[in-house]
């Protein structure tokens, strides 16, 4: 009876997203945290999203061959994008997600190319091409956050593609240590000869100097243009979805903060951003979410790494929301909504960790 089978298919979604849920709990608190600050309407697609980047990377990162692993993730894309998912649950979520938004399928693969690069143990030349692949493992990931968000405006797109680039290059300065203790360099590997530093010897013995201070110094500020950019595109999004977006640029951007109080020095240790602080930093974005200020870069174009992103996730026709028509709306609900914003954010207060890292494979 339709009746039925209308009521075991709603069951099955359930509990296709409980998994999703559990997944994302397991492998990342920090996009856990975040997601709960998130409206209901795109927390759901959010963590489905999540839950398939994380099968996929593991798929890649973990098999013995992995031309043949990402094979089967592009199969399993196209059986999703057939709607005929195989049956994963993390497969059958993320073909709700492609159905309901129409998730272009460029913004995935992307994804499961920086995978690829990621597990290839690519190094990069120059800062375009490190951007290019953050935009593959992390602005994909903010261009798809655009889709579910509904914000398909051009620069709502090149905004979200920019904070996505941002928080991974604060990911590589943080992480430099971390990664060159596990045979891997994202640093620009320009920019470390310039600075006298031979990378091929550096990696064989990881230290921290005044010369790798100056590289991470640079990719901060490279960083730090990008938020603010980023910041801009708030305008654009849902009201309801503004804070949370909002905080994660500025907890985000923070641990570049962090990193300059110990020297720069992301070799010998992690650079973190203390509760309190992250405390001060979630209720600004309560508010300052509210109006996005008026600046010529909110028409910047998207960064040439990003572009192609863009031109993927834009809907044809579709238009941003105006700053002014946004303020007039807020001025009727802002304050309740403020309030319970910050309610929320002094419930999870005792459990809020960092931020979610745009890429889920923590680089």
């Amino acid at each position: 009876m339709p009746e039925i089978a209308a009521a075991a298919k709603v069951r099955s979604s359930a509990l296709d997203m409980q998994t999703c849920q559990t997944l994302m709990r397991g492998g990342s608190k920090t996009f856990f945290a975040a997601s709960r600050l998130l409206p209901g309407r795109v927390r759901a697609p959010a963590i489905a999203l999540y839950a398939f980047c994380r099968v996929a990377d593991d798929a890649i990162d973990l098999s013995s061959d992995r031309d043949a692993a990402l094979a089967g993730l592009v199969s399993r894309l196209d059986a999703i994008y057939a709607g005929e998912p195989h049956d994963h649950e993390s497969d059958r979520a993320l073909a709700e997600v492609v159905r309901q938004f129409q998730l272009p399928k460029a913004l995935l693969l992307a994804l499961l190319e920086g995978f690829a690069w990621d597990a290839e143990g690519r190094r990069y030349e120059t800062l375009d091409d490190v951007q290019a692949y953050a935009a593959r493992v992390a602005g994909s990931v903010g261009a798809m956050m655009a889709v579910v968000m509904q914000a398909r405006d051009e620069q709502a797109m090149a905004r979200a593609c920019d904070l996505g680039v941002a928080m991974q290059l604060t990911n590589i300065a943080r992480d430099v240590g971390e990664d060159a203790r596990c045979g891997r360099l994202y640093l620009p590997l320009q920019w470390l000869r310039e600075a006298g530093i031979d990378p091929d010897a550096w990696l064989q013995r990881p230290v921290f100097d005044q010369r790798l201070a100056e590289v991470v110094a640079r990719l901060l500020q490279t960083a730090d243009a990008l938020y603010r950019r980023s910041e801009h595109g708030i305008a654009y999004l849902p009201r309801d979805c503004r804070p949370a977006i909002h905080a994660a640029r500025l907890v985000y951007a923070e641990i570049g903060r962090a990193l300059e109080q110990l020297g720069l020095d992301s070799v010998n240790h992690r650079a973190v951003v203390p509760g309190r602080r992250k405390l001060v930093l979630l209720a600004r974005a309560s508010s300052a979410a509210l109006l996005a200020p008026a600046d010529p870069t909110v028409c910047a174009p998207a960064l040439a790494a990003t572009q192609f992103l863009v031109s993927a996730g834009v809907l044809p026709g579709a238009i941003g929301l105006s700053v002014r028509s946004f303020a007039a709306r807020m001025c009727r609900a802002g304050d309740l909504f403020v309030r319970l914003v910050g309610q929320e954010h002094l419930r999870n207060a005792p459990h809020m960790p960092h931020m979610p890292h745009p890429s889920t494979n923590g680089h």
